[in-house]
């Protein structure tokens, strides 16, 4: 089999990229369809879930780089490349895995000076927020000068994760939140026991107790959903049982405090600190300011 054929049997490109293609969508690829006739040198795409911030980022290297009229085709072994991250224009560093490091960036600088291959060359950062700062000052060293033919794409739960030079250097668009009711049945189980153990103080060290009861990835998905439960609060939207606990119990002090903790949490598990010890320290902090609070 060839490597284009090998590269054809994989995964269709449409399910690689479906949760692109979602009607939650459709105003962000609307963008991103205008941006395609001036594409910006660095797209910062928050919000939404980490599957749907990839999705886009890889939706988007196939458009740049698909050469049928109607790109992105989804069917031609240009997209199908792309989408499965294996064109030399396509770079892919996941944050998700741990943290992303200088020597990452640098071997991505080492061919900045060259043209694409093909049509453009898209530099993918996952979970920026993951970026060491020697990687992110190494990163804004790339993005002083002009990098034609270049695409860089940070993907960010908010921007406020990011340093503010590097947001300030990209052109940023956000995805449509998950509703605050979709959360999948274990994410909504825990999210559950957290909001029972604010309320009464009982139950939920027991849950974690239990040997291997929270995995690495359930726990930055609780996290994912718990800061959507706070931007919630935060505006007004509140339509959850946490998020409306969140808004009648912390004051404005306690919830950016529970900001800066959920970002925490969510640094310490990427880094591969127990989950449970994580989220233990995360319950026992609501757990205080929902007393402490001047609303409580």
């Amino acid at each position: 089999m060839s490597v284009q054929e090998d590269i054809l049997s994989a995964p269709h490109t449409s399910e690689i990229v479906a949760p692109a293609l979602s009607s939650r969508h459709d105003r962000v690829r609307g963008y991103l369809e205008r941006l395609a006739g001036a594409v910006p040198q660095v797209l910062l795409l928050e919000g939404g879930t980490a599957r749907e911030r990839e999705a886009l980022s890889l939706w988007w290297a196939t458009r740049l780089n698909c050469p049928e009229e109607s790109a992105p085709c989804l069917s031609c072994a240009v997209c199908a490349q792309f989408a499965a991250r294996n064109n030399r224009d396509m770079f892919y560093l996941d944050g998700s895995e741990g943290s992303i490091k200088i020597d990452d960036v640098r071997a991505v600088r080492a061919v900045l000076g060259e043209p694409p291959r093909g049509r453009y060359r898209v530099v993918v950062l996952a979970e920026a927020q993951a970026l060491g700062i020697e990687a992110a000052n190494a990163l804004l060293k790339s993005l002083e000068e002009p990098r034609p033919g270049t695409s860089f794409v940070l993907l960010a739960p908010q921007r406020e994760r990011l340093l503010p030079t590097l947001v300030s250097r990209s052109w940023v668009l956000t995805l449509a939140w998950p509703d605050g009711d979709s959360a999948p049945a274990p994410i909504a189980e825990w999210a559950d026991a957290l909001h029972e153990f604010v309320q009464s103080g009982h139950g939920w060290f027991a849950r974690t107790g239990t040997k291997s009861s929270l995995d690495h990835g359930t726990g930055l998905q609780l996290v994912a959903y718990l800061q959507r439960q706070l931007a919630d609060a935060l505006t007004g939207r509140a339509s959850t049982s946490f998020s409306r606990m969140l808004a009648s119990r912390l004051d404005d002090a306690a919830l950016r405090k529970l900001d800066e903790a959920l970002a925490e949490c969510q640094d310490s598990l990427i880094y591969n600190v127990n989950p449970a010890l994580v989220l233990d320290w995360l319950a026992t902090r609501l757990y205080a300011w929902a007393r402490t609070s001047r609303r409580a």
